[in-house]
């Protein structure tokens, strides 16, 4: 998963990406509104966390002109002001939640899985593929009742991966959904985790799950299709 996070506070900034990249979210920062409108128009998120109170152009701003040109990305809209009528104005702007400062990473955390469940509806928290099972709540994969190790990283690509089976993805479709705007294209980190990933769920006296697709790209799914 990608999120947004437009915050001109360096300090909270810093403090909400290290907070999301530590459950397995991809983090891109925009430090004022027209940098976020920017992202947003230009890369695939699967949630936005908008400050109000953004240089350049404001976060309601930005909400609205998304909006017009049809983004539905879920918004939501961080403020250090409590009042109805400001909630109002950003619910009325296109967003989707409203979380006041102060607030905790585990609040955060929760209103973001809620914005995901809604936008994905069909999807339960637990995703399984044969006997491979992946809880998004919990945060753990296990298979044949075996648990598994993942680094944050892994387990953001395993859950792309799971969620879109049997189809298969393509590198492109990864690199947009689990790294951030800084990524090199060009480096093979991509395989490199995939190899990693497949030493982890695909153990001896196992049946592959984790299969290359040539010329398409990487799925898991019971066979290789």
């Amino acid at each position: 998963m990608r999120i947004l996070v437009a915050e001109d506070v360096a300090k909270m900034a810093k403090h909400i990406r290290h907070g999301l990249e530590a459950e397995g979210y991809a983090v891109d920062v925009a430090s004022d509104g027209e940098e976020a409108q920017w992202l947003a128009e230009t890369h695939a998120y699967d949630v936005i966390v908008l400050d109000v109170m953004l240089p350049a152009r404001d976060g309601f701003t930005v909400a609205r002109q998304l909006r017009r040109k049809q983004n539905v990305v879920p918004i939501l809209f961080l403020t250090s002001r409590s009042e109805v009528e400001d909630r109002v104005r950003g619910l009325d702007a296109g967003g989707d939640d409203y979380l006041t400062k102060p607030f905790s990473m585990a609040e955060l955390l929760a209103r973001i899985r809620a914005l995901l469940r809604r936008q994905r509806p069909q999807l339960t928290h637990v995703v399984r593929v044969a006997d491979l099972e992946l809880d998004l709540l919990a945060r753990c994969v296990v298979r044949a009742g075996q648990s598994i190790t993942l680094t944050p990283r892994e387990f953001a690509l395993l859950e792309f991966l799971m969620s879109a089976s049997p189809k298969p993805v393509s590198k492109t479709a990864i690199v947009e959904h689990v790294w951030d705007q800084h990524f090199d294209s060009d480096t093979n980190v991509v395989n490199v985790h995939i190899k990693h990933l497949r030493e982890k769920i695909d153990r001896p006296g196992t049946k592959p799950l984790l299969h290359t697709i040539r010329g398409v790209g990487f799925a898991v799914r019971e066979d290789a299709g």
